[in-house]
């Protein structure tokens, strides 16, 4: 048995699936769930990004993607689709690395997860370094009490749960604050807006599970 997992963060340069060169063209930032692989090597995506920013229609050109869903949100366009080009994520979760969120901006992947133990990190960026151009950028150890805060299964997107794991990490909810917005959002490499919006729709989302109460719903037009 191997006795040591770790948390890592690792930046992919390079990748050319849709979701990269859609990010890359139109410079918007996608928040994905981790892509679905189907038995004849098609891929399902869910994905989000801020509305207004030409990816709906970046993604509709590029004739890679099939069966495109477009949900409005919040400001947000939540999206589902079909990709017709394997994921360079596919090969990393092959080689052992369990993803548990994942960003593209500006044509980069910003990936966070684990593995278990130092041999499978290594055959991991030996994998990645295969193909595209990865950067490691954070290694931890995986403590207990991480392990018990995922066990409880709160109802966050994996962008919501990175923004606040990093916040705490990083003393931006002490006092005083030992950070500010900006530098916790160059951490995950999203904006300073797109950080503070994950961060206060985790905890609104946290809290009324906490609290056990249904959070308002939003304004009418």
């Amino acid at each position: 048995m191997i006795d040591e997992c770790l948390m890592v963060a690792v930046r992919i340069e390079g990748d050319d699936c849709p979701l990269a060169a859609a990010t890359r063209a139109v410079g918007a930032a996608v928040d994905a769930q981790p892509p679905l692989l189907r038995a004849d090597g098609n891929a399902l995506l869910r994905f989000s990004a801020p509305q207004g920013t030409g990816l709906t229609e970046e993604l509709e050109a590029d004739d890679r993607v099939r069966y495109l869903y477009r949900a409005p949100v919040e400001g947000r366009n939540n999206y589902r689709c079909l990709s017709l080009h394997p994921c360079v994520v596919h090969e990393l979760t092959d080689a052992g690395f369990m993803v548990e969120s994942l960003t593209y901006r500006d044509g980069d992947a910003y990936l966070t997860g684990t593995v278990v133990g130092q041999e499978v990190l290594r055959t991991v960026m030996e994998t990645a370094g295969e193909t595209v151009g990865v950067r490691l950028e954070r290694v931890a150890a995986l403590h207990a009490e991480d392990d018990d805060a995922v066990g409880r299964q709160w109802d966050l997107t994996p962008a919501q749960e990175a923004s606040l794991r990093e916040a705490v990490t990083m003393g931006y909810f002490t006092v005083p604050r030992r950070t500010t917005a900006a530098e916790v959002a160059g951490e995950l490499g999203v904006s300073k807006s797109a950080f503070l919006e994950r961060l206060h729709r985790g905890l609104n989302a946290l809290l009324a599970q906490v609290f056990d109460v249904a959070p308002p719903s939003p304004p009418a037009d």
